[in-house]
């Protein structure tokens, strides 16, 4: 009798067993199955993401038609599609631009020019409507230019906020020794300094500067006042001379065209939903925006603002100077951040976090 429960015992753990191994066998198969699929996956992604036409932008208003373009499917007759690659600094659109992981970039004349001459040849597909204001914090005393003296002001080297700045000191005569640029690339985080009372003053675009102006922020200068055109949109010219590609980028301005139109006959306020969730601002900041803002077509740049980037350059960068290799600053916190004084060559270092980067 206890022969037999021993023998009914040790087979109940002999089919255990045997269930145990087939569930196990079974687990391999599915992880080995999962593992091919999911390799297969990844080489139709990256092969899909190599047919499309990938595009830099960053929260800002000048890429709105290319936000529109895409939420109402108007890039759906490109041939592979368009991808848009989101970045918080400008410099990081141009980085992607440079290394080739996109083929188009919103970005700005000093930039675009400046890639040039470090051997990136690029199409001017259109010039922006991109405009700077120079915000002063409210508590820095700064409701004039000529107020700037020992304040610190955010902006990116060898931009047009950078060119800005210097055209700004020489408007009113004041030692540039005496204005420290200071480089913040990260849009967001020039935004939270001036909230953190951690900047005397920043460049920013729409529809940052209507969140600066909001909270009761000074406008000490308005680049539409003097007819500043530096925003563009570029594209690797080398690319653009394959023919698949210059079928895209046609498609593309056609689309960027009709959203323009559109734009421009209901009213940024139509797209407020859009730009809040794009530019990451409140709705309440969205339905604050200048509604009349003015989209034209795709037209390359004005011979005079090539001229004054070109011309800025040629007196700031030195002949021989190396690539610039700017840290960036796409610390998504802005708590914490001090700014240290230490001027060479104009500029001034910065501490994003707990990092400090020195001015190059």
């Amino acid at each position: 009798m206890i022969g037999a429960k021993h023998k009914m015992t040790v087979m109940k753990q002999l089919m255990t067993t045997i269930v145990c191994l087939l569930l196990l066998a079974a687990c391999g198969q599915s992880y080995e199955e999962t593992k091919r699929i999911t390799q297969k996956q990844r080489r139709e992604a990256a092969r899909k993401d190599s047919a499309a036409l990938k595009v830099a932008v960053m929260p800002t208003l000048d890429c709105l038609p290319i936000y529109v373009a895409e939420h109402y499917q108007l890039f759906d007759t490109l041939r592979g599609g368009v991808r848009l690659k989101f970045f918080m600094a400008q410099m990081d659109c141009d980085t992607a631009l440079e290394r080739g992981r996109v083929e188009g970039a919103i970005s700005d004349l000093v930039r675009a020019k400046r890639m040039e001459q470090h051997g990136l040849k690029l199409r001017y597909v259109a010039a922006t409507n991109a405009h700077w204001q120079l915000i002063a914090n409210r508590n820095a005393r700064v409701k004039q230019l000529k107020q700037l003296d020992d304040k610190m002001v955010a902006m990116t080297r060898f931009s047009a906020t950078d060119l800005l700045t210097d055209r700004v000191i020489d408007s009113v005569k004041l030692d540039k020794d005496r204005v420290f640029k200071v480089q913040i690339n990260d849009v967001s985080v020039r935004l939270l300094m001036l909230q953190n009372n951690e900047m005397d003053a920043l460049w920013l675009t729409e529809p940052q500067s209507t969140c600066a102006r909001l909270m009761k922020h000074n406008v000490v200068y308005d680049t539409k006042k003097e007819d500043l055109r530096l925003g563009a949109l570029v594209f690797r010219e080398k690319e653009m001379q394959r023919q698949a590609r210059s079928l895209q980028l046609k498609l593309f301005v056609d689309a960027y065209n009709k959203a323009c139109d559109s734009i421009n006959k209901y009213g940024i306020h139509h797209y407020s939903r859009l730009i809040a969730s794009r530019c990451r601002i409140k709705d309440n900041m969205a339905d604050s925006l200048p509604n009349r803002l003015k989209y034209d077509h795709a037209v390359g740049p004005r011979e005079i603002d090539f001229t004054l980037a070109e011309k800025w350059l040629g007196k700031n960068e030195k002949p021989k100077e190396k690539k610039a290799a700017a840290a960036k600053t796409t610390g998504k916190k802005a708590k914490n951040k001090k700014v240290k004084r230490s001027s060479r060559n104009g500029y001034i270092g910065y501490i994003i976090g707990t990092h400090f980067y020195p001015a190059d």
